[in-house]
């Protein structure tokens, strides 16, 4: 069942402007972030149950995709990292197609696997773990 609810999009200007030039064009413009390809993912949020959007960097093997927590490093989780632990559903957009996902968090050898493919897209991801204290969250989207 799709997500339903109110979209409030990001009060941070440059991702809220990629949301929506990204979803206007239907992934022709917007669909690259600083030099990757990118998705958008869609939470439902934890406190506001408000749809948030997210533009991502794009990992999948075909089927699932991967989305990781990094935040460049920052010592802080990003909110929608919260959002999937609370409702651990989403929607990707990927280029004009949008679709439904269960979510789980990856942990040990299976995290280590999609990390090592992440990092083939985005090879900063070792860098943004080495900057902070947290540990970065990874999650697994599968097609519902």
């Amino acid at each position: 069942m799709p997500l339903v609810g109110e979209y409030e999009p990001s009060p941070w200007e440059p991702i809220a402007e990629q949301v929506e030039l990204y979803e206007r064009t239907d992934g022709a413009e917007g669909a690259v972030l600083e030099g990757a390809p990118c998705i958008i993912l869609t939470s439902m949020g934890a406190k506001s149950g408000k749809l948030r959007k997210t533009p991502l960097i794009r990992i999948t093997d075909g089927t699932s995709y991967l989305v990781i927590g990094s935040m460049g490093g920052a010592p802080n989780n990003p909110s929608w990292v919260h959002n999937l632990r609370t409702n651990p559903r989403a929607e990707l957009r990927d280029l004009g197609e949008v679709r439904e996902y269960s979510v789980r968090e990856l942990e040990g050898d299976e995290k280590a696997e999609w990390w090592a493919r992440a990092n083939e897209v985005w090879p900063s991801y070792d860098d943004y773990q080495a900057a902070t204290d947290r540990v970065i969250p990874v999650f697994l989207l599968e097609p519902v």
